[in-house]
């Protein structure tokens, strides 16, 4: 491991403050990032922790406070002249065109690409980077065919050859599969060994533990605590991130499964081969499953966002088969998608909005055949002290809500309407501990209430803690179904990697 011991940080900020209307996002923060050192960014959601790397990175400009990077001042500056400094940030949701090949997409907007485009050297470039550091990508590759894990790997290339010092990473591994995200460690790895420092924001507390130098911790805007990884365990980093003990969730207690609510036989569709299951009242079926093996495609023909080819799907006995999605809802079925951003979610839409969006010509959000303003903005609020959901008032908009604040305005509007049958597809996505152990405990409240309840995540803790029976998912059918007491993680591992035994 690199030593530590340098003259100056690499990166300091000072008392760094910004505000949103009545909140402040960020409250007199100081961070030093050294160089040749991961440092892992914790915090609950809506901590403070994308601000401030949004203020770092040049996309919000402070209130107050100082920024230093490379002994020279960053102020009033641009996302281009943060990156012409040497910082790169990279997104949760990637900034690649799709359309374009891995080279194309490292050429946009970079200067040494040349105003005729030198593709044939630039290809050449990416070939050594991509050797270099263990990237396995091809330059001519259409980044639409590149699973996520690759694409992830050519915004990294973009910050290598345009020679970023520091590099940001924003929940890196959400959507990864466990394979990526070992290659994603051991490529930080080796830019740490370069002497370049890597701000690393996630909830994951194995990776932090297994790649992070140091961590610090945000809480409500300000800096509570800093702490060498050594020795730190993840109940204490998770501690620290919520201010209070945050005991292991105990195995949900076993109960007697109800009647039938969902039954599924030999479903197919694009990217399905003749799943069959049934899903009883009172009961949670976990899928497990190495994202891209047909996860999304059941979760949306399920809500009719996709059409089944073959099949059969009925809920509480009606067949909803080729029902529109709209009538799915009204029937009973509850849909949490994994896209937030472009699925669950209408970003330009208030918070108070989203919440109605299933219900709005009910009351309390209607009166007849008229919107009620009144009745939104109050049933919001009450649902944001419910949910846990931090923002300024019901009026703001999603867009503004940090990515854990937009799940829970999901998981609130889905779960209030105390549905038949809820669908789940990755519903703690960018959830701290805190509130992913909030969102499961609610899911299993719904259970014991009789609803039946499909929860598909590539977090295969999450579906072994959760599930009553446990399903694998792989090459778009199922490979196996258990109870969870026979569960046995070797099997499940064979099945996950499409092998019979």
């Amino acid at each position: 491991m690199p030593d530590a011991t340098v003259a100056s940080p690499l990166l300091e900020m000072r008392g760094i403050v910004r505000s949103f209307g009545a909140v402040r996002a960020n409250d007199g923060i100081d961070l030093d990032v050294q160089a040749g050192r991961i440092l892992g960014l914790l915090g609950e959601n809506g901590s403070g922790k994308s601000t401030l790397m949004k203020v770092l990175f040049g996309m919000l400009p402070p209130d107050a406070g100082s920024i230093v990077f490379r002994g020279r001042p960053l102020a009033g500056h641009r996302p281009a002249a943060a990156m012409a400094a040497g910082i790169a940030m990279i997104h949760q949701h990637f900034m690649l065109i799709d359309a374009m090949t891995v080279v194309d997409n490292v050429m946009l907007g970079w200067p040494e690409a040349g105003r005729v485009l030198r593709r044939a050297a630039m290809a050449a470039r990416v070939r050594e980077a991509s050797r270099r550091f263990g990237l396995d990508l091809d330059p001519d590759a259409p980044v639409a065919s590149l699973p996520l894990g690759r694409r992830q790997r050519v915004e990294i290339l973009k910050a290598i050859l345009r020679d970023a010092q520091l590099l940001i990473l924003d929940e890196p591994t959400s959507n990864l599969a466990p394979s990526e995200v070992a290659g994603l460690l051991a490529i930080l790895r080796r830019l740490r060994a370069e002497g370049r420092g890597i701000v690393f924001i996630t909830h994951k507390m194995p990776e932090v533990l297994e790649v992070c130098d140091e961590v610090v911790v945000l809480r409500a805007g300000r800096v509570a605590g800093r702490t060498p990884v050594a020795g730190a365990s993840p109940q204490q980093l998770a501690e620290m991130m919520v201010g209070r003990s945050v005991a292991a969730a105990p195995a949900p207690a076993a109960q007697a499964p109800g009647a039938v609510r969902l039954s599924v036989q030999g479903l197919t569709a694009p990217g399905l081969s003749g799943v069959t299951f049934a899903l009883c009242g009172g009961e949670i079926l976990g899928v497990a499953g190495v994202d891209g093996n047909g996860q999304i495609e059941l979760a949306e023909t399920l809500a009719g966002l996709r059409r089944a080819r073959g099949g059969r799907i009925t809920l509480d006995g009606r067949d909803i088969t080729h029902a529109s999605a709209a009538a799915r809802v009204a029937a009973g079925l509850a849909y949490m998608p994994a896209d937030r951003a472009h699925t669950a979610l209408v970003r330009s839409m208030s918070v108070a909005e989203n919440l109605m969006l299933r219900d709005s010509a009910r009351p309390p959000y209607a009166r007849g055949a008229l919107l009620s303003p009144a009745g939104r903005r109050g049933r919001a609020r009450t649902l944001m002290g419910e949910y846990d959901i931090r923002a300024a008032g019901p009026d703001t908009p999603a867009g503004r809500l940090s990515g854990g604040n937009q799940q829970k305005i999901v998981v609130a509007r889905e779960l209030d309407r105390r549905p038949a049958v809820l669908v789940a597809h990755q519903a703690t996505w960018g959830l701290d501990p805190g509130a992913t152990r909030f969102v499961l405990d609610r899911m299993l409240a719904l259970r014991d209430g009789g609803a039946a309840v499909l929860y598909i995540s590539s977090e295969l803790e999450e579906v072994l803690a959760i599930g009553d029976r446990i399903a694998v998912l792989a090459d778009g059918g199922f490979a196996g179904v258990v109870a969870r007491a026979a569960a046995d993680l070797p099997q499940i591992g064979l099945w996950m990697a499409g092998r019979a035994a």
